[in-house]
């Protein structure tokens, strides 16, 4: 009984704070929380609440949203508010998004959204480690191919990238859940297109 007095206390004190103190304060509860936490290895068992312009893109994302799907995804948080966090890394003032591109955007773009969340946005943080950009490109593909969004080119970019940061090719194959002859073909794109970057050609064959 005594810890729920204690826990009404603070409840009080945190409900007659007012705007920023008020998010900071209830982020180092939920941090906290979190930390003692059995699911504390779970990222979605803590979603802080930070300010939009501490939350970056990120320079590899190879998913593209169609405009059709990006209307409804802004209907879908205007109506039913946000339903899922924002993926990111990083903290302290700066956060690199890792699966959520479309929903940071919807949250700054808007300004209906962006006001009722006050230019905050809900965001969840990778483990620590997961925190390599490897990792963090190897997690960003997933949860796009978990739902069936990749561009071919975007994809081809990542396996080379992988590729020159010692990533073997099965280790490519089992971190993005590809089968062997999909990287080799990803990998034929983007490396046939650099060995003959520097080439000049001609615009036509002649006899």
């Amino acid at each position: 009984m005594g810890v729920l007095n204690h826990l009404q206390s603070l409840l009080d004190e945190i409900n007659a704070m007012d705007g920023e103190a008020k998010v900071e304060a209830l982020n180092k509860v939920k941090s906290a929380l979190h930390a003692i936490s059995p699911f504390s290895s779970e990222p979605v068992d803590c979603v802080l609440w930070v300010p939009a312009d501490e939350v970056f893109a990120n320079d590899y994302n190879p998913n593209n949203v169609a405009p059709p799907e990006m209307r409804l995804l802004q209907l879908s948080i205007r109506e039913d508010g946000y339903t899922q966090p924002i993926v990111t890394c990083g903290a302290n003032g700066h956060y690199e998004v890792v699966d959520g591109f479309h929903r940071n955007r919807v949250g700054k773009e808007c300004p209906d959204i962006k006001n009722r969340i006050g230019g905050y946005l809900p965001v969840t943080i990778i483990n620590d480690d997961r925190q390599d950009k490897a990792d963090r490109m190897a997690a960003t593909i997933r949860h796009n191919r978990a739902r069936g969004k990749h561009s071919i080119d975007g994809m081809s970019a990542i396996v080379m990238d992988l590729s020159r940061r010692n990533w073997s090719e099965e280790k490519i194959a089992n971190e993005l859940g590809m089968e062997p002859d999909e990287v080799l073909r990803l990998k034929q794109i983007t490396g046939l297109a650099e060995m003959f970057a520097d080439r000049e050609f001609s615009e036509a064959w002649e006899a």
